[in-house]
């Protein structure tokens, strides 16, 4: 996503209970979901009021593209995919004959989901998890290194969920400098507005650096006019 303000977080989200991208039966995100897909606007600011940018949630209803599935190949192992949405990286990952798993906090998601017969958990990336410290594989796609609003400790936490020489898969901002961290809010066309929630971006150099200062080392992969930093414990 790529929200066109970068409002603070903390200026926004202490004026009511924090929520996360996708929580709640309510949420502009969910109702898309039922509907099966449908383009939302996501918007930063305090009043809610700037150009919002459009996210279509028909793409993550739709199968693995190849170039998504060309990334997952340049890593081993089990594969957890975090902010999985309607897992379709998950059925990539069990075609490709890996054991995978995926966890969302959207109600709508993981029922979704788990009525395609795919094994999600409603959980977020911050509660205890199955095989913590084992996993071959930790997916961020689909800009999911927002999630929390904190790149760092996002990325600090996957990291310990990967075993030694275990891979993160990060899908950065198409922008390379890109790094802002803001309060965000996601707008169905009916009108419904979700809480506003933490949200992050960060391109190439910031995940970069980030994985670095974890120890792992990273390289970049471009496909399918989207960024992706591979980072290995």
């Amino acid at each position: 996503m790529n929200p066109a303000l970068n409002t603070p977080a903390e200026a926004l989200i202490g004026r009511e209970p924090p929520a996360e991208f996708g929580r709640g039966g309510g949420e502009p995100y969910d109702l898309a979901l039922r509907a099966g897909g449908g383009v939302l606007t996501v918007v930063a600011g305090d009043d809610g009021g700037g150009a919002g940018v459009s996210l279509d949630v028909s793409g993550y209803l739709a199968a693995a593209t190849e170039a998504e599935r060309g990334v997952l190949a340049l890593t081993t192992g089990p594969v957890l995919d975090i902010g999985c949405g309607p897992a379709r990286m998950v059925r990539a990952a069990i075609e490709a004959g890996r054991l995978a798993l995926g966890i969302d906090v959207s109600p709508a998601a993981v029922a979704l989901a788990r009525s395609l017969g795919l094994p999600v958990l409603h959980r977020s990336v911050f509660d205890p998890l199955p095989a913590e410290g084992t996993w071959g594989t930790v997916a961020l796609f689909d800009g999911n290194v927002g999630i929390g609003g904190d790149p760092d400790l996002l990325l600090a936490r996957c990291a310990e969920l990967l075993r030694p020489g275990g891979r993160m898969i990060v899908e950065a901002n198409t922008d390379p400098v890109r790094d802002a961290r803001f309060a965000a809010q996601l707008v169905h066309p009916a009108g419904a507005r979700s809480a506003w929630f933490p949200w992050a971006e960060v391109g190439e150099r910031a995940t970069t650096r980030i994985a670095r200062d974890l120890g792992m080392t990273a390289s970049t992969v471009r496909t399918g006019g989207r960024t992706f930093v591979l980072a290995t414990r």
